[in-house]
């Protein structure tokens, strides 16, 4: 079976690297064949040229729909002749189209990795290439519903984790250490700093639990601009919130945090399957999150984790200091959690739900 794969980048993005988890795996199995097209030279997995695939790069050259991108996705499709094109991003699935039609090819569409639509250009979007879509692959069932996907050729495939990327961690007090940590707890929340994510309900949240509890330091940890959020913190709260930037060795940070955060901006996004939430689960920590969008088909509301109402700093002090007080309660929150990561979202699962709807498309087109 041979498969192309269109995507706009292969930056640090839960759906970048789900897709080089993909082709890592397949690349594996002798039945499959893979080619890669990328619109951006900058790649943050570097795994993928470990897959031994073609990568051809695409490149934009000014205009917002460059024609001469038709023609170069149009050129690789034809002479690589894949049994199917799989598209990852709104705006490869528009230049996928006129390849697709001409050579009819079926496209497997992924473009669906949030809960929110945000633009009309997004909606507007999705309608153009949903008809040219022979499956659509969501991670989540609220994204499905949010973008109105046609419910007869739409399907879920949830995000995979690769427990392999938690075997060798670096040492935890080595790592507390070199943070300057020495609080007894820690609690962090993984996110990047933008409009999408509530930092500032974290931080609210974190200057009204030290207020009681001083022994807790809160961690930041994303990419972005994260002035603005650094303003909120008063002078005597600056050495327990540590905005740590961009990280390589975030799983290794992770695994120090006794819990894990996460709160969304939810009018500006809908979470999908959220990889930072899938990390701290299985790394055996409880989470507490704005409730909404694909979180609710990972939290269990005091199973796995808490749920909170958007922007309620008050609400999510609350549930970390009831955490951090019940020692044997949040131990067995975080290994239910893990126990759901193995069960719901293991790497393995993702695979074989990607191969069954590869057959399925074939079957479907050969019949």
């Amino acid at each position: 079976m041979r498969i192309l794969y269109f995507i706009d980048g292969l930056g640090p993005g839960g759906k970048e690297r789900r897709l080089v988890e993909l082709i890592r795996e397949l690349s594996k199995d002798s039945q499959f064949q893979l080619e890669l097209a990328v619109r951006k030279k900058d790649i943050h997995y570097k795994d993928i040229h470990t897959c031994n695939i073609k990568i051809h790069f695409i490149e934009r050259k000014g205009l917002k729909k460059d024609p001469r991108v038709f023609y170069a996705f149009y050129k690789i499709a034809k002479k690589f002749k894949p049994d199917i094109i799989h598209v990852w991003s709104n705006l490869v699935a528009v230049y996928a189209i006129p390849t697709k039609t001409i050579l009819k090819i079926p496209m497997v569409n992924n473009q669906v990795t949030n809960s929110t639509i945000q633009r009309v250009s997004s909606i507007l979007n999705h309608r153009l290439t949903f008809p040219f879509s022979d499956r659509i692959i969501a991670n989540t069932y609220a994204g499905l519903e949010a973008y109105n996907a046609p419910k007869p050729k739409s399907r879920v495939i949830y995000n995979g984790f690769d427990f392999k990327r938690i075997r060798n961690l670096e040492d935890a007090a080595l790592m507390r250490n070199k943070l300057q940590i020495t609080t007894k707890y820690i609690v962090g929340m993984v996110a990047s700093f933008t409009d999408k994510k509530d930092y500032t309900t974290y931080i609210n949240a974190a200057n009204c639990v030290l207020e009681n509890e001083n022994e807790i330091t809160f961690l930041c940890v994303g990419s972005g601009d994260s002035s603005n959020f650094e303003k909120e913190i008063p002078t005597k709260n600056k050495n327990k919130i540590l905005f740590l930037g961009s990280r390589e060795d975030v799983e290794s940070i992770m695994q120090l945090c006794d819990i894990g955060v996460l709160t969304t901006n939810q009018e500006r996004h809908g979470e999908g399957i959220s990889n930072a939430i899938l990390e701290f689960s299985a790394l055996g920590k409880p989470v507490v999150a704005t409730s909404g969008g694909g979180t609710l088909e990972i939290i269990e509301d005091h199973v796995n984790g808490f749920l909170i109402n958007p922007k309620s700093p008050e609400a999510l002090a609350e549930k970390i200091l009831f955490l951090i007080k019940n020692e044997e309660f949040r131990t067995e929150m975080g290994a239910r959690a893990k126990e759901i990561v193995v069960r719901k979202f293991s790497i393995s699962k993702m695979i074989d739900d990607f191969k069954n709807q590869y057959h399925e498309v074939l079957n479907k087109q050969l019949n």
